[in-house]
């Protein structure tokens, strides 16, 4: 009886193991690569479109940055092309795109007309995403995977991608809402570094069948953002945006444990930071 617990115990060791090794393997494969570098792509198009003045083809690199971005994670894990490489350039990607291009367009764009106080809240965004990205490659392992630990930086980048663009699409010169987009940076920066949780949608498989009505309401969402991209798609990251606090709120009103921002090191948190 033992002796089929032990060999169990063995399996179950070899297979973590390799799970473990296959997680970190190196290597560079194309594939996965080249959406990571089209999403970079993305962050960098968007930089030079606003030093151009083009402060609405900015904004669109943005959310074809985030689309990338969504895909080469998957793609690496439908093909088995997971890499230590992959990890970290898409980790480099994503400062470039949801951190460093939405600080500098808001600054070309709106925040410059407010001095320093313009520059200190795009300093204060891109500091956070950084922050933001550290802390989630380092503490992945101590959370909970349905939910991202803060806003994830995709989702503060379309915040700012997104009022930018629902702004040049109405005329409205950004000296007009250089206040409104100043509070909105700040915003979408802190949230990245909270503790606040916001659904991942991780668990939702890709592979698996669904009913027809599925389909039907994919069909009828994207129907719906062509309406009008910029104002559907800002109003759906608005309400992202506010879900985590709504979640956090839910879960205080139930006496769950937890906190908008650890000030301790022996907080839950914290556990894989130290």
């Amino acid at each position: 009886m033992h002796d089929g617990v032990d060999a169990i115990k063995d399996t179950a060791d070899d297979l973590h193991a390799s799970l473990h090794v296959q997680k970190r393997r190196k290597g560079i494969y194309i594939l996965p690569n080249l959406f990571t570098l089209a999403a970079l792509f993305g962050g960098f198009y968007s930089i030079v479109m606003a030093i151009n003045g083009r402060f609405d083809l900015a904004a669109i690199g943005i959310f074809c940055a985030m689309v990338l971005d969504s895909l080469d994670g998957r793609v690496a894990r439908m093909t088995n092309t997971q890499s230590a490489f992959g990890e970290q350039m898409d980790s480099l990607s994503d400062m470039v795109s949801f951190g460093a291009a939405p600080a500098l367009i808001s600054y070309v764009w709106a925040l410059n007309g407010l001095g320093r106080w313009g520059w200190f809240a795009s300093f204060v965004y891109c500091a956070c995403a950084a922050l933001r990205l550290a802390r989630f490659n380092v503490n992945t392992a101590v959370v909970d995977k349905r939910y991202f630990q803060g806003l994830p930086s995709p989702a503060a980048a379309a915040l700012v991608g997104g009022f930018l663009w629902v702004a040049t699409e109405l005329n409205i010169k950004g000296a007009v809402v250089a206040w409104p987009m100043f509070g909105l940076v700040l915003f979408s920066g802190l949230t990245m570094v909270t503790n606040v949780p916001f659904y991942s949608f991780k668990d939702v498989q890709m592979k698996k069948s669904v009913p027809f009505a599925v389909i039907v309401a994919i069909a009828l969402g994207i129907a719906v953002i062509n309406i009008d991209p910029p104002i559907v798609l800002f109003a759906l990251f608005i309400c992202y945006g506010l879900s985590g606090y709504v979640i956090y709120a839910w879960r205080r009103a139930k006496g769950l444990r937890t906190s908008v921002i650890s000030t301790s090191k022996d907080e839950p948190e914290e556990r894989g930071l130290h």
